[in-house]
């Protein structure tokens, strides 16, 4: 059995759960956005209130790994190096959207298609990969822009499901048969819990000092259009 500090900060909602057993057993969130560095300890100690216990107790730190966010995955992923080394515990990354597949189910077992969680990305663009109901991939995480011909070479006639921030920006673009869209579905640190236990089950550990977030893209800055 172990107790884990499941952070998810990949995306606008920063997200804190507590897991025993891969069971979630406590969950703060802060949906406002942009509060990442400013609110992400202080849900951390919430939780472990909430659930009784202390930094102590926790058995490893598992951390969404992206894609997503740029900012938001340095903030979840430095704090979860930082309570692994003051812990002398493992880190334990997963993938964003195996996670947001893997809530789908929580949520919908009796579905019978492939789920495409979508991150957005921008524009036209997301972050996105397709899951069979076991969680395999059947469409490698890549960054996609999207358009009326998007999947329609492979997934036209198969019954599909796209969740996730950015599956609300292509529900008017992607022109599939039998495609489905639920935009409520979003990043949400108790559909680590399951994952993160059998990674650590597994002993599926990261190495705490060489560990980065999964960006996927690389980060481009821009440039202010004034001058101060």
């Amino acid at each position: 059995m172990a107790i884990i500090l499941c952070i998810e900060t990949a995306t606008e909602i920063c997200s804190v759960a507590i897991a025993k057993n891969g069971e979630t057993i406590a969950l703060i969130e802060d949906t406002t956005g942009n509060s990442h560095a400013s609110k992400l300890h202080i849900l951390v100690a919430t939780a472990l209130n909430e659930a009784y216990l202390e930094f102590s107790d926790l058995d490893a730190i598992a951390v969404s790994k992206g894609p997503g966010s740029y900012t938001g995955l340095r903030v979840g992923v430095s704090a979860a190096k930082g309570y692994c080394y003051a812990l002398k515990i493992p880190l334990i990354a997963i993938n964003t959207l195996q996670s947001l597949a893997n809530g789908f189910w929580q949520l919908n077992n009796s579905f019978i298609g492939l789920v495409c969680p979508m991150i957005d990305a921008r524009r036209m663009e997301v972050y996105c990969a397709i899951y069979n109901n076991t969680l395999e991939e059947v469409l490698p995480t890549q960054a996609k822009i999207i358009d009326k011909e998007s999947f329609t070479e492979n997934y036209n006639q198969k019954s599909i499901i796209f969740i996730g921030n950015g599956a609300a920006k292509c529900q008017t673009t992607i022109n599939l048969a039998n495609a489905e869209f639920n935009t409520t579905i979003r990043c949400n640190a108790s559909y680590l819990s399951k994952l993160a236990q059998q990674a650590y089950s597994k002993n599926q550990l990261e190495d705490v000092a060489y560990f980065e977030p999964y960006y996927l893209k690389d980060f481009i800055g821009t440039v202010a259009k004034k001058l101060l």
